[in-house]
């Protein structure tokens, strides 16, 4: 094979799967929507760590954000729910089937707004799911009005102010109790990819709230969510990396007390190079964290925070190595005598 060959030939990845068996149905979306950006960062980390499509359930509820589950892995089950429902529905696929790996993507509407009472029992439960919301500010589906996410003082496209201080997604998440909290912008692929890959590795609730501005309800001057403002605004806490488990031993080379490294339930590892003094192991710091960047106007991105030592739904309910989806009436169905001892326990 001559040389051009060779470098023109398409890479695959562990499992034989080029990128192309990755992707979806072409965007529908407006030209350089941040969603389509987070789209093709979801594409290279599922790529980049090997992860099966057929061992991956899509999920998603209503909305711009909501349309980008069609646009990455056509081999994969994918599912709309009714507006604001889709973190139930994960909960509901968890127990019906905890093998697979639910990604839901949503929005700032469909999670923060009708949506925020199921988001905040699914984080309860701790169930394994990588949970991304595209987050812009804006109902965008319907033309632009403030979502529970738009920062107070932020002035509309037709010049309304926003009165209302907004809920901050990862403060929210780690107060219930996620297990993986990060923050991104949809632009910054270096730092966006990296986390998703960690974050569909991890063994609990991953929230990952993505700064994606909307180009046409809310990139204008007045907007916080900006594409300008995002990126004059946006605090790195840390650079990312992630490094699957190899069949050999992994040796890294990096400074003494620069990095840290937080091992994966599967045995990759996330290296974080510290621009701050930031320990995402710290849940007290995270929030503080947070709290710090909302007084001086800054987004903080990066890994928020994260806790590898809770166990997830299919443990605490000590769910079998077989899902209940593959159960036959037979094992679900208790005999008489069964039915009779349980029924004279209740009794005692």
């Amino acid at each position: 094979m001559s040389e051009l060959a060779r470098q023109t030939q398409e890479a695959a990845n562990r499992l034989n799967l080029t990128k192309k068996d990755y992707v979806g149905a072409e965007s529908t979306l407006c030209r350089g929507c941040g969603h389509d950006a987070i789209t093709a960062s979801i594409i290279q980390a599922c790529f980049d760590i090997s992860l099966d499509p057929k061992r991956v359930i899509k999920l998603s509820g209503i909305g711009c954000s909501s349309k980008t589950t069609n646009y990455f892995m056509n081999q994969s089950f994918g599912f709309n729910s009714v507006h604001g429902r889709m973190a139930a529905l994960a909960v509901g696929a968890q127990l019906a089937n905890h093998t697979l790996v639910p990604i839901g993507v949503s929005g700032d509407g469909d999670t923060a707004s009708i949506g925020l009472g199921n988001f905040g029992h699914m984080i309860r439960r701790n169930i394994r799911i990588c949970y991304i919301c595209e987050n812009n500010g804006v109902y965008g589906l319907t033309k632009g009005q403030f979502s529970a996410t738009a920062d107070r003082g932020t002035r509309a496209k037709k010049g309304w102010i926003n009165p209302w201080d907004a809920i901050d997604l990862a403060a929210f998440a780690i107060t219930l109790g996620a297990t993986f909290v990060a923050r991104s912008f949809s632009g910054d692929r270096k730092q966006l990819a990296p986390l998703l890959e960690a974050a569909l590795q991890h063994k609990g609730t991953a929230v990952l709230d993505v700064l994606s501005p909307c180009v046409t309800f809310n990139d204008h001057e007045g907007s916080t969510k900006s594409l300008k403002s995002i990126r004059a605004n946006r605090d790195a806490l840390n650079e990312v990396e992630f490094m699957l488990p190899e069949p050999t031993d992994i040796h890294v080379d990096y400074a003494e007390g620069t990095d840290a490294r937080v091992r994966m339930h599967d045995g990759g590892v996330v290296t974080l190079h510290k621009i701050k003094d930031h320990d995402p192991r710290d849940r007290t710091a995270a929030l503080l964290t947070l709290e710090r960047g909302r007084k001086e106007g800054k987004f903080m991105t990066g890994l928020i925070y994260v806790n590898e030592n809770e166990p997830d739904l299919a443990e605490v309910e000590n769910l079998g190595e077989v899902p209940l989806s593959f159960l036959g009436e037979k094992e679900l169905r208790p005999s008489r005598e069964a039915l009779d001892r349980i029924n004279a326990s209740l009794m005692q």
